[in-house]
């Protein structure tokens, strides 16, 4: 017997092999298993679970199969948005009909497509009364934490509360078709990214110690375009790269979206959030940057500010890679490098909070709950764009809206 949990992963792609390398910085919890609908896909993450030593890990025929093993306790929900509901459904069948016995489930953002799947997802694992942890890395980047700590301890504590945050996540596009397509997808790039940047600047606006609800969303202004991938030469592209069910010229997703939330403390102030996606962003790679201003001091983070460049010059060629860092663009002129990017993204500190949780050593910073309301501000945020005006939180129809994108009746 051990006092480790005993962890398997949903899922086997890019997002799972990030969690698999910020494993390496957990200690309570080792990778055990994964599960993929594609087999191969599944034994190669299980392999680099191994290879990483953290975990002796194996891939699972089934999802049943996976939870009825008792060296697993908890699971990770890392697979494709739309099959979001089907795969929560057969570890919740699984748990009712005797198979098996988890102690928690975390699952990676967003919760679900809409609304309304989002609140089925979160009845299901409450109908069997799991531990739940929403996945947001964002809030466990060490920089995020240690600034918004700092803020509030010396700047808010003797000048007052923090007035306005901004987030952005930004770069070039995703890895996988599915992605691109808002009908599997649930939406664009708001929906696949803003549910990161939502959360930051309610985070950062949210004194330590203090609930989310504490800093209330009252109205939402959202915003979305489609500005390089619809192009007629970008959309022609983006077809050969992901295939011929990825096309822009017909069905295109937005690849850029803002949004303002306008939110009301437990105090009675107004505070403000601005928050920006984009698949359209031109540089290095990746870029996550947030700030927050109060009436006498501020914090900015920038993830290229990594404080370690390179230089290559045109002699230098090789095959393009991201080595450097994540969605890299380049592999000339001067580059920036994220060291171990799992951590500064704040991968290792979520798993590490989410496996101390689920053993029963603290409290979960985020839930199942928490992820339903990330998606109700992400689909207000659509209500706002398609009609073209700021509106009060929450807008009627909210649990029944699905977006034109994912409908695929979108034009740009």
């Amino acid at each position: 017997m051990t006092d480790k949990l005993g962890v398997a992963f949903i899922g086997s792609g890019f997002n799972t092999r990030f969690h698999l390398q910020a494993w390496q910085g957990v200690r309570d919890a080792d990778v055990l298993g994964v599960w993929s609908p594609n087999a191969a896909n599944a034994a190669s993450a299980a392999k680099l679970a191994r290879t990483l030593d953290v975990g002796a890990a194996k891939a699972y025929k089934s999802i049943t199969e996976m939870v009825a093993d008792p060296r697993i306790e908890a699971i990770w929900l890392c697979g494709p948005n739309q099959a979001r509901i089907e795969n929560v459904e057969e570890i919740v069948h699984a748990i009712r009909t005797g198979k098996g016995a988890l102690k928690g489930i975390a699952c990676e953002k967003p919760l679900a497509r809409n609304v309304s799947e989002a609140r089925e997802v979160a009845a299901l694992v409450k109908s069997v009364g799991l531990t739940t942890g929403y996945l947001e890395n964002q809030l466990f980047a060490p920089h995020v934490e240690a600034g918004r700590k700092l803020i509030w301890a010396r700047g808010a504590a003797t000048t007052g509360r923090p007035y306005l945050a901004r987030a952005a996540e930004e770069h070039s596009g995703p890895h996988m078709p599915w992605f691109w397509q808002g009908s599997l997808q649930g939406g664009g790039v708001l929906n696949d990214m803003m549910c990161h940047s939502a959360l930051v600047v309610r985070h950062l606006l949210t004194e330590p110690g203090k609930p989310l609800s504490s800093v209330k969303p009252v109205r939402i202004t959202g915003h979305i375009a489609s500005l390089k991938w619809s192009r007629p030469a970008y959309a022609k592209k983006l077809k050969g790269m992901m295939g011929p069910a990825v096309d822009y010229a017909k069905r295109p997703s937005e690849d850029f979206a803002s949004v303002m939330i306008e939110f009301e403390t437990a105090d009675g102030l107004k505070v403000i959030g601005e928050a920006t996606t984009s698949w359209s962003y031109v540089g290095a790679g990746l870029r996550l940057s947030a700030e927050l201003l109060g009436p006498e001091y501020s914090m900015k983070w920038n993830s290229l500010d990594s404080g370690l460049q390179l230089f290559f010059s045109r002699e230098v060629t090789g095959r393009a890679g991201e080595d450097l860092v994540e969605k890299q663009n380049a592999e000339q002129g001067v580059m920036p490098v994220v060291p171990e990017e799992y951590v500064a993204y704040g991968y290792t500190g979520e798993d590490r909070h989410f496996v101390r949780a689920f053993l029963g050593k603290e409290k979960p910073l985020l839930t199942f709950d928490d992820g339903v309301e990330v998606v109700r501000m992400l689909m207000a945020a659509y209500q706002s764009a398609e009609t073209g005006r700021t509106l009060a939180f929450p807008p009627k129809g909210l649990d029944q809206f699905v977006p034109a994108v994912a409908r695929g009746t979108w034009h740009p």
